[in-house]
């Protein structure tokens, strides 16, 4: 490619670059990298050489950002892998799209990055919740004022993930530091939405324009569109459990339906879970939480193993039915009717249930200690 421009990889002829980098990123790398012209990177992209100009200086006022640095460097090493041993004139001649020499890490495909930015970014969109980055550190953990002492951490993020996030404008940060703490923005928020609406597609088995029968008439079925999902979602929003949902109710003698230590151990419990990193599908059924509580399934990390254990011995010590309950309603974020559905209980006796599991949920972090929910 005669210009320098980049293809990203899983296109074709492309598999240097993700195909989640952004375009000014990739006008950025292509510019500082290959020393590509920027009417060069214009005439490519089909634009303005002074838009091309405005992306490559907002890339490098981004520089001082913890994770948008990395992020470029990252993917600037794979780019100086691919043109090492060129001469400075032959290096805006070669694509971006050349394999790394010696390449450290396969590329983050679109499809994880993805998977877990959803995971990531639902925990953002809660109250008091940021992204704690450290310097020298390899992952990142998201943290969530609970209104008391102790901040909770809600999830553990790999700062590759973190990164991208960062690179797409996904989150920010406002006070850069050692430890620089990140929220979810604007744009965050749209891609947060949108691939909730693309999983409820597929889960409504929508994942494709649905064909009419033969002989039909045409047009007579539509895919639900984003929005129409959006209208027809449960009635907890991304910043709002289940369990606090409960909690706001009132019982018949006017007080909260659920007080304040019920909401704290079961969010306690949704701690362990995300720190854990247990695939939902993996627990979905009675077979996989079966195996799930006989701890067959190890974790990689020290970290993720005291969390799963910890997960393990609550919902042991709750049993049958009271763990399947808070396990839907507080890690899964189902809402009571629909665990009543899957649970095969009559309808409003789900929220009795769960307050029960929460009780002894309670009293079994009671008796173990605070110190048993710390990460150490």
């Amino acid at each position: 490619m005669a210009d320098g421009s980049i293809k990203p990889f899983g296109t074709e002829g492309g598999d240097a670059v993700p195909s989640w980098v952004p375009r000014p990123a990739l006008h950025y790398l292509a510019h500082t990298e290959t020393g590509t012209s920027i009417r060069a990177i214009a005439r490519e992209a089909g634009c303005h050489a002074s838009t091309i100009l405005r992306q490559i200086r907002a890339c490098e006022t981004r520089r001082d950002d913890f994770l948008f640095d990395h992020a470029l460097r990252r993917l600037g090493k794979r780019v100086a892998a691919g043109t090492a041993g060129s001469s400075p004139k032959e290096r805006p001649m070669i694509a971006y799209s050349q394999k790394p020499s010696k390449p450290t890490k396969a590329p983050l495909t679109d499809e994880h990055l993805k998977a877990e930015a959803q995971r990531v970014l639902r925990r953002l969109s809660e109250p008091r919740a940021v992204l704690a980055v450290a310097q020298n550190m390899q992952k990142a953990i998201v943290i969530r004022d609970a209104g008391t002492d102790m901040e909770v951490r809600t999830a553990i993020v790999e700062n590759e993930i973190a990164e991208a996030m960062a690179l797409k404008s996904w989150i920010a940060c406002a006070t850069p530091g050692r430890v620089s703490r990140y929220h979810i923005t604007r744009e965050g928020r749209l891609a947060l939405n949108k691939m909730l609406a693309e999983s409820e597609n597929r889960a409504s088995g929508f994942s494709e324009a649905p064909t009419a029968f033969q002989g039909a008439p045409m047009n007579t079925v539509k895919a639900p569109t984003a929005e129409t999902v959006a209208r027809k979602r449960i009635r907890y929003s991304v910043t709002e459990t289940p369990v606090v949902a409960l909690a706001r109710r009132k019982d018949r003698e006017g007080r909260p339906f659920l007080s304040q230590d019920l909401v704290r151990a079961g969010e306690r419990l949704r701690e362990d879970f995300e720190l854990a990193q247990i695939p939902q599908d993996e627990v979905n059924t009675t077979e996989g939480l079966q195996r799930f509580l006989m701890n067959l399934s190890p974790c990689k990390g020290r970290l993720e193993a005291a969390a799963q254990d910890r997960v393990v011995n609550a919902l042991r010590e709750l049993g049958p039915g009271l763990g399947d309950v808070v396990l839907r309603c507080c890690c899964f974020l189902e809402g009571l009717e629909k665990a009543e559905k899957r649970m095969g209980w009559s309808a409003r006796s789900g929220k009795i249930v769960l307050r029960i599991a929460l009780q002894r949920l309670k009293r079994h972090y009671d008796t173990v200690g605070e110190h048993a929910g710390m990460m150490g």
